[in-house]
């Protein structure tokens, strides 16, 4: 069976105003979707829709709150695919001087904003849609520093499978890259960030970190496929086998 077009379909990209939302909002729109974006900052949502097409809508909402979620979507209506990339800047936390209130305030918007964006998203999705989050690498392979992201990560990946079951028929999946060259890392100190880019970029198999145009097309190829859900797609530059 081949995959299904893009063209004439509506996605919904919450985070879409930068890194691989932004990226997955100018490829899907390549690819003759009409693209609707969503972040708390006005300012950034003019921004980026100055880089898509004309028929782009840009929607303010904390997604960090349930009834701004719930309005967002009553507001766009129906649609067929929902991209959730969303999240604040990481930074390492170390076990010893953790600061718990930190490490709780990191599942807000990662999980329990993507979780909150599917409960009032499913009903407007049209048949054949899907729901497509964003986890990351570090559940199955974790590095010093990273414990939070790894928890948020398997959450993820649990919650995804869950999903899959319970909305059916709708398709839901999720994109696991590693590290890839975004803002999301601002929160790491400049030197300390460019440093891990170059060592972790030099270990991998591809010999470079990830750009937000690589994991791009991997939504795009989870929109566009019709067949599987439930599952986490690996865009990692071979990270998880060196």
């Amino acid at each position: 069976m081949e995959t299904s077009s893009l063209t004439g379909k509506r996605v919904v990209i919450l985070g879409g105003t930068s890194g691989f939302g932004l990226a997955t909002a100018k490829a899907a729109a390549a690819a003759g979707a009409q693209v609707v974006i969503a972040s708390s900052n006005q300012q950034r949502i003019q921004d980026a829709l100055k880089t898509l097409p004309a028929n782009a809508e840009g929607h303010v909402a904390d997604l960090n709150q349930e009834s701004n979620i719930q309005q967002l979507f009553t507001t766009i209506g129906a649609f067929d695919h929902l991209v959730y990339t969303a999240g604040e800047n990481m930074s390492l936390l170390f076990i010893e001087d953790m600061d718990m209130e930190k490490a709780r305030n990191f599942f807000n918007l990662r999980y329990w904003g993507a979780l909150m964006a599917v409960k009032h998203a499913a009903p407007y999705i049209r048949p054949g849609g899907s729901i497509n989050l964003t986890s990351g690498t570090a559940s199955r392979r974790p590095r010093k520093g990273w414990a939070i992201a790894t928890s948020i990560c398997g959450a993820m990946e649990g919650l995804v499978r869950a999903l899959a079951v319970e909305l059916a028929p709708i398709r839901v999946n999720c994109v696991l890259p590693d590290v890839v060259r975004t803002n999301l890392w601002n929160g790491i100190p400049e030197a300390d960030r460019e440093q891990m880019y170059k060592s972790v970029g030099e270990a991998l198999l591809v010999k470079r970190v990830g750009e937000p145009e690589d994991i791009a097309q991997a939504f795009i190829y989870l929109m566009q496929q019709q067949f599987g859900t439930g599952h986490s797609l690996v865009i990692d530059g071979g990270a998880l086998l060196v």
